[in-house]
């Protein structure tokens, strides 16, 4: 899964010039015509298909080979394609990739899982591990805001499925991206790349690599990004949702002998957008009674949304917005090649700073005046393995060391309206602003987080067509929390749980309640798995995999829930490991001298003690903790084909079904419809589209519910096809491409909601473009091209009274790009 190392990758280059690598048809008609060699050529989804022979590499089991033999569900998407398509961050790599899923309400608030498992949906929790692990040549990052960054001079990106802990790092459970970027290299190359568009949209790439003596090479790569915002805020004049990117990356190759080399590579990203925020998008009814519901509450404050059209694409968010990220770090790798093994270390601290600033009530009122949650974290990571190769036994084993240390400090106040909005109508306090007007809470808190390992992986090859594949790990885990909340009047007096109460301090710890807690979880895990796969035919594998894996436990980081004197439940301070048992089984196939291939898998994964993301509604009782779901299951079948008749011609198609569900989770919170409701206890009944049935105004009963952000049916398809052409007296070819994606309806709520079905849609992007062999390539591109009005989200709004407010996604896109390589 890991990044190919600096050997790999000029191995991986030498067999490109020879023949270039395509993973699916719709790749490979790019690579035909016109590839520089200093890229990798582009691969689509799915699984390895054929350019000229050739075939696609990856790293997946830590060593150089054919996608095509590796018996694991892979899809590889290459540098080029990632260019070409606009894929430029893991988001928009979704498009291209049927079972993976991002969501993303901001970089803190972003999840990426695979096959509907990964972290739960909702808002972050730095208390739980990531079910899918981001590497970037050999490097984990923890952080999943990383997803959120430009792609940075990337030669490859492997979407590896189901569990991944035996062979690398850091033990993830629901899958890996592993991210390959362009090496230095001692013969001088370079590339740069020019984009504008719509709605201001200006994009630069540039990379030059070369000698600096003659065992000393170097690398250096940048990227900007900036775009105008799609969401037009009527109150501040501004646009939102914008992209303001800046990613550099410098690598240093030493090479003092040819079985030693030794890569340092240094990497620094910024992000400064007007984000994020969300706009109305509709009301639906709960329990509540009718004046504590949106529209009673709206009419009685005097405020109307600014258009009760989502895709008129305007809000009235009256909080200042503020998104600054910042993410890097640096690593040392050193290889050592010892004949048939080899020796690597990997070394490396990373950062990310993050300093956000949102509107809570998703609205114009001045409800929540202020939230914010800056947090910073450090990161290092020390990787030690040795690979082995011989004709009758392939192994790895290493050892991984993980620390992490966390800090946040989050200040949420509200303003002039909270009164009104949040207490009830039959309370005179509620025509009081200054009950809960200027009402703060100061929350700070930390986490450490330490990990370490031992793993190895066996490939014994009985036959030259059967082999088996054991693998192990030993992990033990260690996090340590605090947590701490502090809370403030208008007037700057501390509100207590303890002491004298009176109505005025009543209606204030309903909305923040003090809280300080110290949670602690370790626990040791052994897992394992097994693979045997079978060459049918040369260009024919058949392959079976079981694999007992676990999450590691987690710790409650924002905060847990009050019993009835409003003391914190220490109980729910942590959460157990997640259990997992995974059964996958596939066929790799080739056909039409490897014109044409085919790939099907099918997997089950049954977890048992599934880490859920609870919230009750309210606005700052409780941003979100973590749960226990007593079981889950994810299913499926995935297939992956492409079909290249000639250089001319490609085409492919990529699908999956996936059933993803709660198979027990008993007391999951309520969706919006059902709060407010005056019984204790409940059960919510799966219903058509999944809408609830019977009601509770806590908590509910959803086993057999849909899992949040999954659609049953996902494809990604596309093609191309091009003509030999001259133009401005430069000989090359004329190319049209065509790539496309289709989703069923989702659920945008952890709990199932009637309010918060994503309908399922389809999105066409287009390209056409001239090329030539010595690496210039011109093309316009127009993206969502019939302009297909869809949701990344929708969320519901804070205090259940029926606002549920959403992110519209992208309009139709389009613009210029200019490339050149040498």
């Amino acid at each position: 899964m890991l990044a190919a190392t600096p050997a790999l990758a000029k191995e991986a280059a030498a067999e490109k010039s020879a023949a270039p690598a395509v993973a699916t048809a719709a790749e490979a008609a790019v690579a035909a015509s016109g590839t520089g060699d200093d890229e990798v050529p582009p691969t689509s989804v799915g699984t390895g298909a054929h350019d000229r022979g050739g075939e696609i590499f990856v790293t997946a089991r830590r060593r150089q080979e054919s996608s095509q033999d590796v018996p694991l569900a892979i899809s590889v998407v290459g540098g080029e394609h990632i260019d070409s398509t606009g894929s430029f961050n893991v988001g928009r790599l979704q498009q291209l990739t049927p079972t993976l899923q991002f969501y993303s309400s901001n970089p803190r608030n972003t999840a990426v899982n695979i096959r509907g498992l990964g972290v739960p949906f909702g808002l972050t929790n730095d208390g739980i591990e990531q079910g899918v692990g981001i590497y970037v040549d050999d490097v984990y990052n923890s952080r999943v805001a990383s997803a959120t960054f430009d792609f940075l001079d990337v030669a490859q990106i492997e979407v590896l499925r189901g569990p991944q802990g035996t062979l690398y790092g850091k033990n993830t459970t629901a899958g890996a991206i592993n991210i390959t970027t362009n090496q230095p290299t001692f013969d001088f190359e370079g590339k740069a790349e020019v984009s504008i568009g719509n709605y201001n949209f200006k994009q630069a790439k540039a990379a030059v690599s070369g000698p600096l003596t003659d065992k000393l090479a170097a690398r250096l790569a940048i990227s900007s990004t900036s775009r105008k915002g799609t969401i037009y805020n009527v109150v501040t004049g501004e646009h939102i949702q914008g992209q303001d990117n800046l990613g550099l990356r410098g690598q240093l190759l030493w090479k003092p002998t040819d079985d030693l080399e030794v890569t340092l590579a240094g990497d620094f990203s910024a992000q400064d957008a007007n984000c994020c925020g969300s706009v109305y998008v509709r009301t639906g009814l709960t329990q509540r009674a009718l004046n504590r519901q949106f529209e009673a509450l709206s009419a009685a404050l005097g405020y109307a949304p600014p258009s009760r059209n989502a895709f008129d694409r305007l809000t009235d968010l009256d909080t200042d917005l503020r998104a600054k990220n910042k993410i890097g770090g640096a690593s040392l790798r050193v290889k050592w090649d010892l004949g048939q093994g080899t020796l690597t270390s990997i070394s490396a601290w990373r950062f990310w700073d993050w300093d956000p600033s949102n509107d809570r009530d998703f609205t114009g009122l001045p409800i929540v005046a202020l939230s914010q949650n800056p947090s910073q974290q450090d990161q290092y990571t020390q990787e030690l393995r040795y690979n082995y190769s011989s004709d009758k036994i392939d192994f790895v084993v290493g050892a991984f060391g993980f620390y992490q240390r966390i800090d946040t400090q989050g200040t949420e106040a509200h303003g002039t309206a909270s009164s009104r909005w949040n207490i009830a109508p039959s309370n005179a306090l509620s025509n009081d602003p200054s009950v809960l007007n200027g009402l703060v809470a100061y929350n700070t808190q930390y986490l450490k987080n330490t990990s370490a390992a031992l793993y190895g992986q066996l490939s014994w090859h009985l036959t030259p067509e059967l082999t088996i594949q054991p693998g192990v790990r030993l992990n033990y885990d260690k996090k340590e929390g605090y947590y701490q909340r502090r809370v403030f009047d208008g007037a700057g007096n501390p509100v207590l749980t303890t002491g004298p109460s009176s109505a005025v301090k009543t209606a204030q710890l309903a909305i923040f309640t003090p809280q300080e807690i110290s949670p602690e979880f370790s626990d040791w895990n052994f897992s394992y798995d097994f693979t045997a796969s079978y060459k049918v035919a040369p260009d024919v594998l058949v392959y079976a995999t079981y694999a007992k894996s676990f999450k590691s436990g987690g710790i409650n980081q924002n905060g847990v829930p009050t019993d009835t004197q409003n003391n914190p439940i220490l109980a729910a301070a942590t959460v157990k490991p997640e259990d997992v048992n995974h059964y996958e089984a596939g066929i790799k196939s080739q056909f039409w001298d490897r014109k044409a291939t085919l790939n099907v898998s099918i997997f089950r994964t049954d977890i048992k003690d599934y880490q859920a993301n609870v919230n009750n509604g309210q606005f700052g009782v409780l941003r979100g903790y973590l749960a226990n779901a007593g079981a889950v299951r994810s299913q499926g079948v995935e297939a992956d084909f492409s079909i290249r008749p000639s250089e001319r011609f490609n085409a492919y198609v990529n699908g999956a079904y996936t059933d993803a569900t709660y198979r027990r989770f008993v007391d999951a919170p309520c969706p919006p419809e059902l709060s407010g409701g005056t019984t204790a206890t409940g059960t919510q009944t799966p219903g058509a589209a999944g809408v609830p049935g019977a009601l509770s105004p806590a908590n509910c009963n959803i086993s057999g519910q849909r899992l949040p952000g999954v659609s049953k049916w996902s494809f990604s398809f596309g093609a191309e096809v091009n003509q030999p052409a001259t133009l401005l007296g430069q000989e090359g070819e004329v190319y049209l491409g065509y790539d496309g994606s289709y989703r069923s309806n989702f659920s945008s709520n952890p709990s199932p909601s009637a309010y918060t079905w994503i309908d399922g849609y389809s999105l066409s992007n287009f390209r056409l473009g001239f090329r030539t062999d010595n690496g210039f390539d011109i093309y316009g591109w127009v993206r969502n091209a019939f302009d297909q009005n869809y949701f990344d989200q929708l969320f519901v709004g804070p205090g259940n009274t029926g606002l549920i407010a959403g992110l519209p996604a992208d309009p139709r896109t389009w613009g210029l790009t200019v490339r050149y390589g040498f």
